[in-house]
């Protein structure tokens, strides 16, 4: 079982990307037998750190997961830390012109999760959230849908967004929030301008002093026939429609 400040990560890409990026975090890993047949070098890796690895009955990987959801293998890691961006990081981030995925009180923690795929997919390798209760933290069941995603993306978190905006646009930032109505017309992003993405709330969109310190708004159209997509889908077709491969 895992103790205080570790994290379990499920999943055959969570536990091949951790395994990848940084082997040595891993403290311990459990498999089932179908699943023990693809961790050969992770548990070499392991065996050699004298550290342990098992494999268990399902029964067994289910009660260490907390889920069924386990994809037949899991590793223990100790929980990540989310630091504040300092004025340093936000110049560095302007100088480099990456782009930036901001997320609005995004509760859901699948949501969280996939929405670093997609960002990891095209490039965007920064993800902030705000310091507010509601707001969805990079937890085992966000990990496991990312797929692997959250080990390319850093997560960060800021008292406030709207003050975190007049940072960023002090740097030359175009800050551009996802609107259901009202917006602009989604256009591919200039390369000489840095961009950062701003994804509402599931239920109420983007709040009011959020929606007001963006620099534009921008709207997805679609058929009419329902009101708006899946926070995480319509951050996937943003990502894909302002940035496309200029954010590799």
């Amino acid at each position: 079982m895992p103790h205080d400040n570790e994290l379990v990560l499920c999943g055959l890409p969570a536990v091949q990307a951790r395994f990848a990026r940084d082997p040595g975090s891993i403290k311990r890993l459990f498999f089932d037998e179908p699943t023990s047949r693809k961790l050969g070098g992770v548990c070499k890796a392991l065996a050699a750190a004298k550290k342990i690895y098992r494999c268990v009955p399902p029964a067994e990987l289910e009660k260490i997961t907390g889920t069924v959801h386990h994809g037949g293998v899991a590793c223990v890691v100790n929980a990540p830390s989310i630091a504040t961006p300092l004025a340093k990081d936000i110049a560095a981030w302007a100088a480099a012109r990456a782009p930036l995925l901001v997320l609005d009180r995004v509760g859901n923690p699948h949501n969280l999760g996939a929405l670093a795929r997609s960002a990891a997919f095209f490039g965007v390798a920064n993800l902030i959230i705000p310091a507010h209760p509601s707001a969805a933290l990079p937890s085992e069941s966000a990990f496991r849908v990312s797929e692997g995603g959250l080990e390319y993306i850093r997560v960060w978190r800021v008292p406030s967004l709207p003050v975190f905006f007049g940072a960023l646009a002090a740097q030359g930032y175009e800050i551009l929030g996802a609107a259901t109505r009202g917006g602009s017309p989604v256009a591919r992003h200039p390369l000489a301008k840095p961009l950062a993405l701003v994804l509402g709330n599931e239920e109420q969109g983007l709040a009011p002093e959020v929606a007001k310190a963006c620099t534009g708004l921008v709207t997805l159209s679609g058929s009419g026939k329902v009101e708006s997509l899946n926070v995480s889908v319509a951050g996937a077709v943003l990502l894909h429609a302002l940035l496309g491969q200029r954010a590799a």
